[in-house]
């Protein structure tokens, strides 16, 4: 799961929205696995349907959704510009901003990050996992106390899954021995403290077994 991190987080949100946008037939079965959960082909089905003529959100949504399945297989370089022509087309497209936020996170591009999860930000401010992207980036850049400020507002909008997924993952970095109960205390607090302050610590989960655990 080192490769999926955030972005599979959000992976439901995108998916919803873009079955909800669909106004047209276009092919059920090409449509479930570009826009469905499961994500089975994703790549291909999605590149079929970018070859009609489609409405330009659903289009939008099916460049975002081929740059989220290319950014799962850690192939940032190819998800980056299908990210850039969904929001070109739907500027306002925040989760597709975040995404390619992470994507130039997980480029070491922190600084061209910035812009992009300040905007998701703004038009969803309440997001945890544009918090969460955020943090990492200021974390990436030094700034601990803004790092640390974000993780808590993810938890805090995120509620008890993403307080269990730091637990998880502060537990596997030995910085956190409680349980994981999806509550916030002191003790994850402290582990977070920790953390901020260590370029080689994600309090995100990295494996099968803390994603099984806080599902």
């Amino acid at each position: 799961m080192s490769i999926i991190k955030s972005l599979g987080l959000w992976l439901g949100a995108l998916s919803a929205a873009a079955l909800t946008a669909l106004s047209g037939p276009v092919t059920a079965d090409t449509q479930q696995d570009c826009f469905g959960p499961n994500g089975s082909g994703r790549i291909e089905a999605c590149s079929r349907l970018l070859e009609l003529p489609l409405p330009p959100l659903e289009k939008s949504y099916a460049f975002a959704m081929r740059a989220l399945a290319y950014s799962l297989q850690g192939r940032y370089e190819l998800a980056i510009p299908d990210y850039d022509r969904a929001i070109d087309i739907s500027p306002d497209f925040a989760v597709a901003l975040n995404n390619r936020a992470w994507a130039y996170y997980k480029s070491g591009l922190y600084e061209k990050a910035k812009p992009d999860v300040a905007r998701a930000l703004q038009l969803s401010p309440n997001s945890p996992h544009a918090l969460d992207t955020r943090a990492h980036v200021r974390q990436a850049l030094g700034d601990e106390v803004g790092a640390l400020k974000d993780y808590t507002s993810a938890m805090r909008y995120g509620g008890a899954r993403m307080v269990k997924l730091y637990q998880c993952g502060l537990q596997a970095h030995g910085l956190y021995n409680g349980v994981l109960s999806g509550i916030f205390s002191e003790k994850l607090r402290s582990a977070l403290e920790t953390c901020v302050k260590n370029l080689g610590c994600d309090p995100l989960p990295g494996d099968e077994e803390c994603r099984r655990l806080t599902s």
